[in-house]
């Protein structure tokens, strides 16, 4: 299963550029989507984790030199951040030729770390993210939100399969690719920061709670955390920052991004038990955060807002154009704002106040709510993009 919406992206962003560097979490279906996009441009993969892969760029200006005219895949290209000089003379060579786009699609399971490596292409290369599947992709929300979006989990024959990949995944991740990328960490100690963080799904960041917690520092919880926000496992909502003349709370909210893995690290097999669990509601929107933000139109800022007084929005989106819209997540498809979500829209002035929930379709609620289901409004954001 491989997504269109971000197919469709890397497409669209070799034919501007002459590189392309598609990042997301191991498994998510990067070489899939990359080898397709090879395959339909006669272009050539090369796994830089294989051995036999890794030495044919022995001598990578003359290897690449005799493929100038392909598409050219590097997977797993942390292995070989040398490269990058190298693709940027060929880059620029290939420029004076008028060979200025899809010239390499680079591969990478790190965010910050691929970005750090690749500055030597400032100018040359795009960014496309790509995280698990969405609702979009799937159909009915109700398998997607429990399993997540990680394709091996998504189409597990059952629930227990399911859930016994992403524990190996889990397992995988804390015990050989996060050393990978970042200093020694006990993979015990991490696994303990990501089940609270699970169990803190979508609260506030208090670095002090979870250092207690944990009997490490704060700035170590810190160092935790900015780990597995770059391997795109975890996300920071920041704050929304205005002039509106109140106290506003400016600590971020931290998501687990994946809902499988939130479900994976509290051992929740079945959707009834993620039904009665504490965390259902906290589950459900990230869950609903993540499908929605995989949609937003360029230069859009996602943001949550809180004031001291307690008025408060889950999701505050900025568009460029100056435009805000204020939305809270419920599941249930009769639940109604609260009083304090009406206080903070008139705060910020927003032009739009949205439910999303749920279900399909949309109608109003009053008070200038507009009730929205999750598919409907990932649509409408997709057609903004």
């Amino acid at each position: 299963m491989i997504s269109r919406w971000v197919h469709k992206e890397v497409v669209e962003a070799l034919d501007s550029q002459p590189a392309v560097a598609l990042v997301g979490p191991r498994q998510v279906g990067k070489t899939t989507l990359a080898v397709e996009i090879a395959g339909q441009r006669g272009g050539l993969y090369l796994d830089l984790e294989n051995p036999i892969d890794l030495a044919k760029l022995s001598e990578p200006v003359g290897f690449l030199g005799a493929h100038q005219d392909r598409l050219i895949v590097l997977d797993e290209i942390h292995r070989a951040p040398d490269l990058f000089p190298v693709l940027r003379g060929i880059i620029d060579a290939g420029r004076r030729e008028g060979k200025g786009t899809g010239r390499f699609l680079v591969l990478g399971s790190a965010a910050l770390d691929l970005m750090r490596q690749s500055e030597t292409l400032a100018g040359r290369i795009r960014y496309v993210p790509m995280g698990p599947l969405t609702l979009p992709e799937t159909g009915p929300p109700d398998r997607l939100w429990l399993r997540g979006g990680f394709p091996n989990s998504m189409l597990a024959p059952d629930d227990r399969e399911s859930l016994h990949w992403r524990q190996d995944f889990i397992q995988t991740y804390l015990e050989r690719d996060i050393p990978l990328f970042g200093p020694r960490i006990p993979a015990e100690t991490l696994r303990r920061f990501w089940t609270m963080l699970a169990h803190r799904q979508g609260s506030l960041l208090n670095a002090s709670d979870l250092a207690r917690a944990l009997e490490v520092s704060a700035q170590t919880v810190t160092r935790y955390l900015d780990l597995l926000c770059d391997l795109l496992l975890v996300r920071r909502v920041p704050p929304f920052v205005g002039n509106v003349g109140k106290r506003l709370v400016k600590s971020p909210r931290v998501y687990v991004r994946d809902s499988g893995l939130v479900h994976a690290l509290l051992g929740l097999e079945s959707l009834d038990d993620v039904l009665s669990h504490p965390v259902v509601g906290a589950s459900w929107e990230g869950f609903v955060l993540e499908n929605l933000l995989t949609f937003l139109p360029w230069r859009t800022e996602p943001s949550h807002y809180r004031s001291s007084g307690g008025a408060e929005i889950d999701l505050v989106l900025s568009f460029a154009s100056g435009a805000l819209w204020a939305i809270e997540v419920k599941r249930s498809p009769a639940a109604k704002p609260q009083r304090g979500f009406h206080e903070a829209c008139e705060a910020i002035g927003v032009q739009r106040r949205i439910l999303v929930r749920s279900g399909e379709g949309r109608f109003p609620l009053g008070n200038g709510v507009e009730s929205v289901g999750l598919a409907d409004l990932c649509d409408e954001l997709r057609r903004h993009a």
